[in-house]
């Protein structure tokens, strides 16, 4: 049984915390998510916990987050330790690598306070994050900035050499089937704000009427399953794409390396799935839009892709170079929906919802002048209820005649 006790210290951070309950433990936070129930402990090795994975953990509900990293180094204003704690999950963090190496798959471990406790005895100790503690951090990093901008920056130019294939226009491109010619294309990415800009899209009747091509990128596969949708296409590694997304039916496309090397597609060829290859360097939503645009596709409408410096420190890459070279070349035909559902929310004015009420009234006013059944109607259910007579109320009687 899981145990949750706070009491708050004289100043931030000093709030004790008791947990016990069985540990979950995984290197890769979104490997851990998937297994991970409400009350367990989970256990990450994770520097900067981005805002993705966080969201992950959020959903899963844990007692507490052990991280053997620091949640937090600084480095930029990452969300994903705020996220947590604004949804109530505790988090002890800079416990050292000693937290995951020591502890099994289900063992119970006892959290007290920053001390983590195993077989009754102390194995590690880290640091009980309040959000005051994060916002200290994000603001020293936000007055660094500039710094860090300019390392990406540098990062992203060294690197253009390496990605100069994505601009060839000899990449072998997958023959997979489907008429993309002059259709839209939705690229769904398990990004910022994608589950929001996904519904908004569903909501607008965008995706009943355009029908576009759906593909989603690893995770974001699911993300298209979560919402009704089947994918037509889902490309990436295929380490974060559940089973059933892989077998919906989708043409399954695994982003290789340019010398042929493909570590994700070991995983289906385990579970038998037919698939494809597609060589290119860069990310794999850098691929998926290449391949929508190479195929033909009128319109590509990206959802949740990375697209800023925080987007890619958050994925764990120092620069964008990919990036940059796909979106100059597809750039015409590009449109990003990140943020479409923060854009404009509508909302139903007094004076609006005061005007409909009073058409309709007019309109029934109308109706009951004009129709004499229905005339007939009430004056009888007048004279049941009151034993009084109405007068008559001009207006043409069954016959098309006129009732003075």
């Amino acid at each position: 049984m899981t145990g949750i006790f706070r009491r708050r210290g004289d100043a931030p951070g000093e709030a004790d915390l008791f947990v016990t309950g069985p540990a979950r433990i995984d290197h890769r936070t979104k490997r851990l998510v998937t297994r991970l129930q409400p009350g367990d402990v989970a256990v990450i090795d994770h520097e900067d916990l981005d805002r993705i994975a966080a969201e992950g953990l959020v959903a899963a509900r844990p007692a507490v987050v052990l991280n053997a990293a620091v949640s937090t180094t600084g480095r930029y204003p990452n969300e994903g330790p705020l996220l947590l704690l604004r949804a109530g999950i505790p988090l002890v963090d800079g416990l050292g690598p000693e937290v995951i190496s020591a502890l099994a798959e289900g063992e119970n471990v006892e959290v007290n306070g920053a001390v983590v406790r195993h077989h009754g005895e102390d194995m590690a100790t880290g640091t009980v994050q309040t959000e005051a503690m994060v916002l200290e951090v994000h603001a020293e990093s936000r007055a660094r900035m500039g710094e860090e901008l300019d390392r990406f920056v540098d990062n992203t130019v060294e690197y253009v050499e390496h990605n100069r294939d994505l601009l060839d226009d000899d990449l072998e491109i997958p023959d997979l089937g489907l008429d993309w010619r002059g259709r839209h294309v939705l690229i769904v990415v398990r990004g910022s704000d994608y589950k929001e800009d996904l519904a908004h899209l569903r909501q607008s009747g965008y995706l009943r009427e355009m029908k576009p091509v759906m593909v989603g990128v690893d995770g974001g596969a699911d993300a298209l399953v979560e919402v009704g949708v089947t994918p037509d296409v889902i490309i990436g590694d295929m380490d974060s794409v559940s089973p059933e997304a892989l077998r919906c039916g989708a043409q399954l496309v695994v982003h290789a390396y340019r010398d042929g090397r493909a570590p994700g597609a070991q995983r289906l060829e385990d579970e038998g799935l037919e698939h494809h290859l597609f060589k290119a360097s860069g990310t794999s939503e850098d691929i998926a839009m290449l391949m929508a645009y190479e195929m033909g596709a009128e319109l590509i409408v990206a959802v949740g892709t990375h697209s800023s410096m925080v987007d890619f420190l958050d994925k764990g890459r120092a620069g964008m170079a990919s990036t940059v070279l796909v979106r100059m070349k597809v750039g015409p035909i590009l449109v990003d929906a990140k943020g479409v559902s923060r854009l404009y929310q509508g909302r139903v004015r007094k004076r609006d919802l005061l005007m409909l009420v009073a058409a309709a009234l007019f309109a029934m006013f109308v109706v009951v002048v004009v129709s004499e059944p229905i005339r007939l109607l009430i004056r009888a259910n007048w004279v049941l209820l009151t034993g009084t007579v109405l007068p008559l109320v001009p207006g043409p009687d069954l016959f098309g005649g006129f009732v003075p």
